[in-house]
């Protein structure tokens, strides 16, 4: 949700089976708060929320993003309870208003996690529920080789020292056990799990991280050197990437 990353709905819904499954997974840990209020941090097309809202069945769902365009995109689904609005999950915290938040795959694009999880935790209702999803892919190729040329020199100028540092703002998963029981929260159910998805080649893997991770790039390049950046990356990357047909990532 940084507002210095550009997002294409279009792009990223090339995907769209693929990403929404840990939305949903993380969904069905959620009890339904009829007549209550919740929050979508990270809504992005709003469709997703939506569900949400519907399976909730609360009165007043809000999504909220940084990103026009997913905002955009998100009106289409506004109505009976539902709306959109801008907003950053950096310094997002409205105390004792909702009785669920949920955030599916946002907060890992942002830093100071022991503080967001602090203003998530304050902004729930007694007795909340607070869910949240971040893909842990930093130390897979698509993600060190990124962070490796981030901190090239030739990229990190024309990034204006703009470096990928997604890895260094994640905590362990046993950390935001610690950190969520330190908030005071009563139960939690940390876990991690694998999503393999089945593309045609590993080609499909550029075209998956164009829709995410690859976004931090082409908001800090020129278009000139974004596709630059995209030829010497995928080669890097598929120095490293086996050439299987199908490709499981």
């Amino acid at each position: 949700m940084s507002s210095k990353t550009s997002w294409n709905p279009d792009q990223y819904e090339k995907f769209k089976n693929e990403r929404s499954q840990p939305f949903f997974d993380l969904m069905e840990m959620v009890q339904p708060v009829p007549h209550g209020r919740a929050v979508d941090l990270g809504c992005g097309t709003g469709e997703l929320t939506s569900a949400l809202h519907k399976y909730l069945q609360t009165d007043s769902c809000v999504g909220i993003d940084s990103s026009p365009e997913m905002l955009a995109k998100a009106e289409a689904f506004a109505g009976d309870g539902l709306s959109f609005k801008s907003g950053n999950i950096l310094d997002w915290r409205e105390p004792e208003k909702y009785g669920v938040i949920f955030s599916n795959a946002a907060i890992q694009w942002v830093d100071h996690h022991p503080q967001i999880f602090k203003n998530l935790y304050d902004s729930l209702v007694t007795n909340g529920q607070l869910a949240v999803q971040m893909p842990m892919n930093h130390d897979y190729p698509t993600h060190t080789i990124a962070h490796e040329m981030s901190h090239e020199s030739h990229w990190k100028n024309l990034s204006l020292g703009q470096t990928y540092e997604q890895g260094n703002r994640m905590l362990s998963a046993d950390a935001y056990a610690r950190l969520l029981y330190k908030l005071g929260f009563k139960e939690q159910n940390v876990s991690m799990k694998v999503y393999g998805h089945i593309l045609e080649s590993r080609e499909g893997v550029v075209e998956w991280v164009k829709g995410t991770m690859l976004t931090h790039f082409k908001s800090r390049l020129s278009p000139e050197h974004y596709e630059e950046f995209v030829r010497e990356y995928k080669k890097r990357l598929f120095a490293v990437l086996p050439d299987e047909k199908p490709f499981y990532y």
